[in-house]
């Protein structure tokens, strides 16, 4: 539910606001504004994966801090966007690691299958697609976010699927999209591979 009005106003959903406050809660007395980063990022998921100015305006008010405080955070990092996103946020990274592994190809697949571009929305209002700096899982490069989840060991055929699923309205299972279990080695364990006290 949006807390943006025709008006350009935003508030907390009182559901949302009680989540804030217990947020701010966790700070110690006269650092309650450090809880920008985790408001900013409850108001963005209220308004439908991004910040209006009055969302942001309104967490500063709410932390009793300047304005342009709030915008800085909210402008400088990727994780806050400040315009209209599709339902579903596909992030592709392409910092070298996942580059290496063939991430070009994965980008280039997501624009061929949604028909966008890097930076827009598709028609339907489904997918956005960014081409984003690394989100951390090099070793399972290469990868693409999709809202919270990773996915991850990523092939042109196994993102189409992802994205497939993703436009039928289901939730594609999160993590590596190969047969290896977390990031242990594509081929299987190669050391230690006696249970230890085993055979004793």
């Amino acid at each position: 539910m949006s807390g943006e009005t025709a008006s350009g106003t935003f508030a907390f959903t009182a559901e949302n606001e009680a989540k804030a406050r217990a947020i701010v809660a966790r700070y110690p007395e006269g650092r309650q504004q450090s809880a920008v980063m985790p408001l900013l990022d409850l108001a963005q998921r209220q308004n439908g994966g991004w910040l209006p100015e009055p969302a942001i305006r309104y967490v500063a008010d709410f932390l009793g801090m300047p304005h342009i405080r709030a915008m800085e955070v909210a402008s400088f990092y990727t994780m806050y966007n400040l315009r209209p996103v599709g339902r579903h946020l596909v992030q592709v990274c392409t910092t070298t690691p996942c580059w290496l592994r063939g991430s070009s190809e994965i980008m280039s697949v997501c624009e061929k299958h949604l028909g966008i571009h890097a930076g827009e929305t598709s028609a339907d209002g489904l997918f956005t697609l960014l081409e984003v700096e690394c989100l951390g899982a090099c070793v399972n490069a290469p990868m693409m976010q999709v809202g919270d989840d990773y996915f991850e060991d990523l092939t042109p055929e196994s993102t189409v699927k992802v994205l497939e699923a993703l436009r039928r309205g289901e939730r594609p299972k999160p993590g590596p999209q190969s047969e290896r279990k977390s990031s242990e080695p594509a081929g299987g364990p190669t050391t230690l591979k006696a249970v230890p006290g085993a055979g004793e």
